[in-house]
C-alpha cells in the first residue's frame, strides 16, 4: 500500500477538478456503452431480420425494422458525439491538472530556494517540474479513467447479459474481471522496474544535457566533446534497452488480451448454444451475445498498457513529492509587521553557519548601518561578505546573535515583506531570455512606458536601447548574451531604479568587468545611491572613496572600521596593506 501512497496524494491534489475528471470518465463510459449497445443491437437486429425473412413474406411484413434501425443509428451517433466530447473534457481536465500540479509544486519550491535546494542540480529541478509532472498525466488518462470506466462498464454489460441468461452474464463478469485484474497486474509486475528506470535515466539525461549546454565552452576547450557524446550514447542505449523490455511486456499484454477475448467468446457460446437448442433462448440472441462479448472487451483493453507504465508514474510522483515534502531550513514569519519608521541595520554577535559546513561563515559579527549611510564591506574571498547579503535577504538564517532592521529582528519580518526594502545589484544579476521590457518589469510589474525609459536614462542605457531595432522589445538572449557585460549590468541598475527600495545592496556589482568599464560603471552607480542606504560588498578598493564608512572583514568578523581616508593612510590598517598589493583583496 505504501508504494501507492503517492498516487493517493495525487488524487487528493486533483480534488478541485474532480468534476472535470468525473465528467471525462462518464463520457468515456457513455462511449463504451454506446459501442456495446451498437454491437449487441446490431447482432440481434441482423439475426432477427434474417429469421423473419425465413418465415416468409407474412412474417417479414409484420417485422418492425424501424425501431431497431433507429436504435442502431442512435447508438452510432451517441458514440461519435460522446467520443468527441470525451476528448475535449479529458484533455481540458488534463491541462487543468498539469497547471494545478505545476503551480502547487512551484509554491513548494519557492520557500526552499535557495538554501533548501542546494543539494539539487538545476537541470534536475527543471526535469521534475516539467517532465515528471508531464508523466503524471498518465495517471488520470491511463490509470484512473480506464480503471474506473472498466469497473462500471463491466458491471453494466454483465448485468445486461444476465437479463437474458444469468449464467452468461456471470461468465462475462468473471472473465472480464479476471482479464481486467490479472493482465494489468502481470504487466505492472513485469514492467514496473523498467518503467521506473526509464524515468530515472531520462531525468539524468536531462540534467546532463542542461549541464553540457551550460558548460559547452569548457567542454570544447578541453576537447572533451567525444567523451560527453560517448556518455550520452551509453545512457541512450540503456534507455533503449528498458524500452525494448517494455515493448515485450506490451506484446505479452496484447497477446493475453486477445487470448482472453477469444476464450470469453468461446465460453459464452458454449453456454448460449445449448440454451438456443433447448429453445430457452431465442436464436437471435446468440449473435447478440457474440458481438456484445467482443465489444465488452473494449472496457479492459487499455488496462494492461496503463499498468505497464504505472512504475514510471509512481517514480515521477515520488520525485515530485521528494522535493515538495522538504521543509524549509528555517520558519518564515506569517504575519506582516508595521513598516519601520527608520531603516537602520544592526548586527550584534551574529553567528551563521551553512548546512553541513564545519565552521561559521559569520562568527560573532558586529556591524551597524544607519539610514542614509553608505557603508562598504571589504574582505577577501571567504571572509563572509556574501553571507551578510544572504542574512539580510533571509536566504539563510543566523543561529545566534541579533540581526535587526528598524529595531525589529529580521525573523519577525515575512521574507516577502523584508525583501521589498532591498534593491539588489550583484555580479550574478540574471537576465532572462526575453525582451528588455520583460526584464525591467521583473522589478515593477505595473511600470508604465515612461517609467521604463526614465530608469534606463538613469542607468545610462536609454540611447543604446532606443537605437535597437525593436527598442524595449529587443531580445537580450540567454543570460544577456546579446549584450555586453556593462550593458547587462546597466539593465540591472535600471531594475534597481524601478524597485525604488530604501536600501541598496551592492554585492560585487562590477566583478568581471574590465578596469575602464568598471570605473565608468561605478561612476554611474552614484545616481542610484542618492537618498538611499547603501551596503557595498566588495573585495576591491575601487569606489570606496564614495563610502561614509568601511568595514574590513576576515574569518566572519569585523577586523577594523573607519572612513576610507582614515584607513588608507594608517600604516597598521589592513586596507592600507591591501592597497600596496594593487587594491584587490585575495585569500593570501
Amino acid at each position: 500500500m505504501d508504494k501507492n501512497r503517492d498516487l493517493w496524494r495525487l488524487l487528493r491534489l486533483f480534488a478541485p477538478y474532480r468534476w472535470w475528471m468525473l465528467g471525462g470518465a462518464l463520457l468515456s463510459l457513455l462511449t463504451m456503452l454506446s459501442n456495446f449497445g451498437l454491437m449487441t443491437l446490431s447482432g440481434w437486429f441482423l439475426a432477427s431480420a434474417a429469421l423473419a425473412g425465413l418465415g416468409g413474406w407474412a412474417t417479414l411484413n409484420q417485422y418492425n425494422f424501424f425501431l431497431p434501425a433507429a436504435g442502431v443509428r442512435g447508438f452510432a451517433t451517441t458514440r461519435v458525439i460522446s467520443r468527441w466530447l470525451e476528448r475535449i473534457v479529458t484533455h481540458e481536465a488534463t491541462f487543468r491538472l498539469l497547471a494545478e500540479l505545476r503551480v502547487w509544486f512551484y509554491t513548494r519550491l519557492e520557500p526552499l530556494a535557495p538554501a533548501g535546494l542546494q543539494g539539487y542540480r538545476s537541470g534536475d529541478v527543471l526535469s521534475r517540474i516539467v517532465a515528471d509532472i508531464d508523466t503524471l498525466n498518465n495517471f488520470y488518462l491511463r490509470v484512473f479513467t480506464p480503471f474506473l470506466v472498466a469497473g462500471i462498464a463491466t458491471l453494466l454489460m454483465a448485468g445486461f447479459f444476465a437479463l437474458y441468461a444469468w449464467s452468461v452474464g456471470l461468465a462475462l463478469l468473471i472473465l472480464l474481471a479476471l482479464t481486467g485484474l490479472l493482465l494489468p497486474l502481470l504487466s505492472e509486475r513485469l514492467g514496473a522496474q523498467s518503467s521506473r528506470e526509464i524515468t530515472q535515466i531520462q531525468a539524468e539525461m536531462r540534467v546532463q544535457i542542461v549541464d553540457t549546454l551550460q558548460g559547452m565552452g569548457e567542454i570544447l576547450t578541453a576537447n572533451a566533446a567525444g567523451r560527453v557524446q560517448e556518455r550520452f550514447l551509453d545512457e541512450n542505449e540503456a534507455l533503449l534497452e528498458r524500452q525494448r523490455r517494455l515493448a515485450g511486456v506490451a506484446g505479452i499484454g496484447t497477446a493475453g488480451m486477445s487470448f482472453m477475448a477469444n476464450l470469453t467468446l468461446w465460453v459464452i457460446l458454449l453456454l448460449a448454444i445449448p440454451m438456443v437448442a433447448r429453445h430457452s433462448l431465442p436464436p437471435a440472441e446468440l449473435p447478440m451475445f457474440a458481438l456484445g462479448t467482443m465489444a465488452a472487451f473494449e472496457a479492459v483493453l487499455a488496462l494492461p498498457l496503463a499498468f505497464q507504465f504505472l512504475g514510471q508514474t509512481r517514480e515521477a510522483a515520488r520525485r515530485i513529492f521528494e522535493i515538495a515534502d522538504r521543509q524549509p531550513l528555517f520558519a518564515d514569519a506569517e504575519t506582516p509587521v508595521p513598516e519601520p519608521q527608520r531603516f537602520d541595520i544592526q548586527l550584534q554577535g551574529v553567528h551563521l553557519r551553512y548546512p553541513d559546513a564545519r565552521q561559521d561563515a559569520l562568527a560573532g559579527l558586529d556591524l551597524s548601518v544607519r539610514q542614509g549611510e553608505r557603508v562598504a564591506i571589504l574582505g577577501a574571498t571567504g571572509a563572509g561578505k556574501s553571507s551578510i547579503a544572504n542574512l539580510l535577504l533571509r536566504f539563510y538564517d543566523y543561529q545566534t546573535g541579533s540581526a535587526q532592521l528598524g529595531g525589529r529582528e529580521l525573523r519577525e519580518y515575512p521574507s516577502d515583506q523584508l525583501r521589498r526594502y532591498f534593491a539588489v545589484l550583484s555580479q550574478r544579476s540574471h537576465l532572462f531570455h526575453s525582451t528588455i521590457r520583460d526584464n525591467l518589469l521583473l522589478a515593477k510589474g505595473d511600470a508604465e512606458e515612461d517609467e521604463l525609459w526614465a530608469a534606463l536614462r538613469q542607468a545610462q542605457l536609454a540611447d543604446f536601447v532606443a537605437g535597437l531595432p525593436h527598442g524595449l522589445d529587443n531580445i537580450v538572449g540567454e543570460g544577456g548574451v546579446n549584450l555586453s557585460g556593462g550593458q547587462a549590468r546597466r539593465i540591472a541598475i535600471a531594475r534597481a531604479v524601478l524597485k525604488d527600495s530604501p536600501i541598496l545592496l551592492l554585492d560585487e556589482p562590477s566583478e568581471g568587468l574590465d578596469a575602464i568599464t568598471e570605473a565608468k560603471f561605478l561612476q554611474d552607480l552614484r545616481s542610484l545611491m542618492q537618498d538611499r542606504t547603501v551596503i557595498y560588498i566588495t573585495h576591491r578598493l575601487l569606489g570606496l572613496e564614495d563610502m561614509d564608512r568601511i568595514y574590513v572583514l576576515a574569518a566572519g568578523k569585523v577586523q577594523e572600521e573607519g572612513s576610507y581616508a582614515e584607513l588608507v593612510v594608517s600604516p597598521d590598517s589592513l586596507l592600507h596593506r591591501f592597497a600596496q598589493f594593487g587594491g584587490t583583496l585575495v585569500d593570501a
